[in-house]
């Protein structure tokens, strides 16, 4: 890996909020995305329940790993933020859809979120690692 490769590159900016975050950072053929929440494209949290808000958190994952080169295909390692405990269920029916072979190694946490959704998402994607 060359000396240009191994430097952090910001993908994609400040979120929408304004936060002091980047959408995502690669580094080599890594891919690190930022808690991601089920914004839609006015910035409102989707309604319909835990479901819409996982299958909505994917899209916009999706989204940034597109810009980064690589797809969902391409996760290595998920970690899970659920506000409610309850929703564990019927997380994991939708997460199944999303992974239906070969998941990726994944933590999932019920914890108050600072943002009034159901779930929140970061992952880390090896370019090619899919393929």
């Amino acid at each position: 890996m060359s000396p240009a490769s191994k430097r952090k590159q910001v993908i994609g900016g400040a979120n929408s909020e304004g936060l002091p975050i980047s959408l995502a950072v690669r580094f080599g053929d890594l891919v690190f995305v930022s808690g991601t929440v089920a914004f839609d494209d006015e910035d409102r949290i989707v309604s319909g329940g835990i479901a819409a808000e996982t299958l909505q958190t994917f899209r916009n994952i999706e989204k940034v790993l597109a810009s980064a080169g690589c797809s969902l295909a391409d996760i290595l390692k998920v970690n899970v933020v659920l506000s409610d405990s309850g929703d564990f269920d019927q997380f994991n029916a939708v997460y199944k859809t999303l992974f239906p072979k070969n998941p990726p190694a994944r933590v999932t946490m019920a914890a108050q979120l600072t943002i009034d959704a159901r779930i929140e998402v970061d992952v880390v994607a090896g370019i090619g690692a899919g393929a």
